[in-house]
């Protein structure tokens, strides 16, 4: 059974067209790069396959969960078991470390649980919480302000989240895009290996080719809202997929 279905979907804002008759389906504990320029609908993918949005023609559905027929499935279930790492983190930059790691489990839990959490989270939860972020490398962060930390540590704040959470799909946008060139390498190695040890589906978009290649056993190119090709591309297909590419990102095409 596939975690994820995606059939013949196409997505419009107003006259534009994000995404057109895209399909695949992804498989549990699968790891999936969707590569692609500027504005080819990779990010309006995500938020589809984060059942954060409804696909204007077409199904996605994500652990069999469908939001065309979301009185069939419990919605705030499935939604709590995916992980979401946007470009933007997400994070609350006045919150402490270990707070905004807490609101990982907000999605399964009531606000009036998550209000006691946040003021006086347990000491199971302190531990598990800890664990984690030393799993991230920064667990001498976890009573700072998350304001107070750099850009990569924030990414490893916002990955432990997702950890804590329990998520069975992560789908990160772009998360090379706030890290140091240098590094790039080592947050795609660690989001596989987390992904291989914890048994979760990873769904990345990503622009660098090569990293994708080097780190995914599954591309799926994307050009102009279509998918180009679902595997390992040909040098003519990569060719195809980045030629007459935009110069600048459609806020809404990502």
């Amino acid at each position: 059974m596939s975690d994820i279905s995606v059939r013949d979907v196409t997505h419009q804002f107003g006259a534009t067209s994000a995404l057109a008759g895209v399909a695949f389906d992804i498989s549990p504990g699968e790891s999936v790069a969707l590569i692609g320029a500027s504005g080819s609908g990779k990010t309006t993918l995500l938020r589809l396959l984060g059942l954060q949005q409804k696909p204007t023609k077409g199904q996605v559905k994500v652990m069999g969960c469908d939001l065309h027929e979301a009185k069939s499935c419990n919605l705030r279930s499935t939604r709590s078991k995916i992980g979401m790492l946007p470009q933007d983190l997400g994070l609350v930059p006045n919150l402490r470390v270990i707070q905004n790691v807490i609101l990982g489990r907000s999605g399964s839990r009531s606000l009036a649980g998550t209000i006691r959490d946040l003021a006086w989270p347990k000491l199971s939860e302190r531990e598990e919480i800890f664990r984690i972020l030393s799993r991230m490398g920064v667990e001498a962060k976890m009573y700072h302000r998350t304001d107070t930390l750099s850009g990569g540590q924030q990414q490893r704040v916002a990955l432990s989240r997702t950890l804590y959470q329990g998520a069975k799909i992560l789908l990160a946008d772009e998360p090379l895009s706030a890290v140091d060139p240098a590094r790039a390498r080592d947050v795609l190695e660690l989001l596989t290996s987390l992904s291989q040890e914890q048994g979760f589906t990873l769904v990345v978009s990503l622009h660098q080719l090569e990293l994708a290649r080097e780190f995914f056993p599954r591309l799926i190119g994307l050009k102009e809202g279509r998918v180009l090709f679902d595997g390992s591309p040909t040098d003519d297909e990569v060719k195809t997929l980045y030629q007459d590419a935009q110069n600048h990102q459609d806020p809404v095409r990502g």
